[in-house]
């Protein structure tokens, strides 16, 4: 699919329907590592009964009537970055009687209508779905000067595409998910289950954290916000990047309890704990992508994960904790060990590093990282890595905004690099997973043809 054709019909800014006055709030070490990520994408695709331009016009005002209404709590998301310019500490901001009109959440109306909701639903990559989603290749930091959430409301043939791009300094998937959920439930009027965000970040971690940081904005940007800035080119050409490609590999119930069912096969007796849904499928999947890409026995691989720490960190936070509450864990090994050995060595490297990152570790990450600050670019995850963000626990498929169930939940192309996983629920539902996976095109072709990683009979 070249070009989709879609036509913008109009822009806008959605605020608070009440008011919420001036806020502030510092962003804190937990946030700051990824104001060189780029503007997190997610694309959802839904079926619509009503037919017409008169369908769609009822669904996108009943979508920013909500987005009024949740805003009252997840005001954040209706700011702005702000930076002391003294100590260079940065911040959510969010003001009323902002005069330069930047605040709100920005919304594109768009259209899109000779493509049905089914040539969305594809296995395939997401390159093609760029114009169905705001702010591709924007960095996070660009929230000094854009809404830190944009929403493209785009009409198909029969349904709606629903692209958000979210500041990933801000928030994180948990966050997302919850903000989501609570927009869904206002819409669709059903009963107020979703608790309201935890907004207090100091309370995860009060260390103010100086950094000097800005970037050169690119007056070439397109209309959907499009730029990309690199901070550390100073004028000089980089090479291109290796050609990738992206595909949905989907796992049924049965194809992940026999992964987990190999993987803990050969437990000794020794009342060593099992390995997880989540240990299990990782390590296939770090197994069989490492094993695609040809590498020598020699070469070493790492295993990323991006893991949730509101359960970790002393004192524990809230599953409602509003920001990032993530960290890297990585593991790594050669080649050469990971193939040899049967599935449960990966595992167990994969299990240790995870149970490590304790509430002590992540402090001395923390402390060790705000005495050196480094700003993460979305490639520094290691080397020939597979790199593991979102969950297969967080219920995008439960995201009803009064016209259905989505009939597909992806990610865009922002943050995406060779060896990026995400994974969700499967849409059919129990215990199945969708493994969205970036690849080098020569490895993901000889992925797609392993039968062992695919499950197949």
């Amino acid at each position: 699919m070249a070009s989709m054709n879609v036509k913008v019909l109009g822009k806008t800014h959605v605020k608070p329907s009440k008011i919420i006055g001036k806020r502030e709030c510092q962003l804190v070490t937990f946030d700051l590592p990824y104001l060189a990520f780029y503007y997190n994408q997610k694309l959802l695709f839904y079926k619509l009964d009503k037919k017409g331009e008169n369908g769609f016009k009822e669904v996108v005002e009943k979508l920013k009537e909500g987005l009024r209404v949740v805003l009252e709590d997840f005001y954040q998301l209706s700011g702005r970055l702000g930076k002391d310019e003294e100590d260079g500490v940065f911040r959510v901001e969010y003001d009323d009687d902002d005069d330069e009109g930047m605040d709100g959440v920005e919304v594109v109306e768009a259209v899109a209508d000779q493509i049905s909701v089914e040539d969305l639903t594809d296995e395939e990559g997401t390159s093609s779905f760029k114009e169905l989603l705001p702010y591709n290749g924007v960095l996070n930091l660009e929230g000094l000067h854009r809404p830190l959430l944009a929403v493209q409301l785009t009409k198909l043939k029969d349904g709606l595409a629903m692209g958000c791009a979210f500041n990933h300094a801000i928030l994180d998937g948990t966050s997302t998910w919850h903000f989501m959920s609570a927009w869904a439930q206002v819409c669709s009027g059903s009963p107020a289950t979703t608790v309201p965000p935890f907004l207090e970040r100091t309370k995860a971690r009060n260390t103010r954290v100086k950094l000097n940081l800005s970037i050169p904005l690119d007056p070439h940007a397109s209309s959907n916000g499009e730029s990309k800035p690199d901070p550390e080119s100073n004028g000089h050409e980089k090479p291109d990047p290796p050609q990738l490609r992206e595909r949905v590999f989907k796992f049924s119930e049965s194809a992940i309890d026999k992964i987990k069912s190999k993987v803990n096969a050969s437990l000794p007796s020794d009342g060593s704990k099992p390995f997880s849904t989540f240990q299990s499928l990782a390590v296939h999947v770090w197994r069989h992508v490492t094993h695609a890409r040809n590498l020598k026995p020699e070469d070493i691989t790492v295993f990323t994960v991006f893991a949730d720490c509101r359960k970790r960190v002393d004192p524990p936070m809230p599953d409602s904790y509003f920001g990032n509450l993530i960290q890297a864990i990585f593991t790594g090994t050669a080649v050469g060990l990971l193939s040899a050995h049967p599935p449960e060595f990966g595992a167990s490297l994969i299990q240790k590093a995870i149970e490590a990152h304790d509430a002590k570790a992540i402090d001395s990450r923390n402390k060790e990282w705000e005495a050196a600050p480094k700003i993460f670019q979305w490639k520094d995850a290691g080397v020939n890595c597979v790199a593991v963000g979102s969950s297969p626990r967080f219920k995008v498929y439960d995201v009803d905004f009064g016209f259905g169930k989505p009939e597909s939940v992806r990610s865009g192309s922002n943050n995406r690099f060779d060896g990026m996983v995400y994974l969700y629920p499967g849409k059919i539902g129990g215990r199945s997973i969708d493994v969205e996976i970036s690849l080098e095109a020569g490895a993901m072709e000889r992925l797609e043809k392993d039968k062992e990683f695919l499950m197949e009979v």
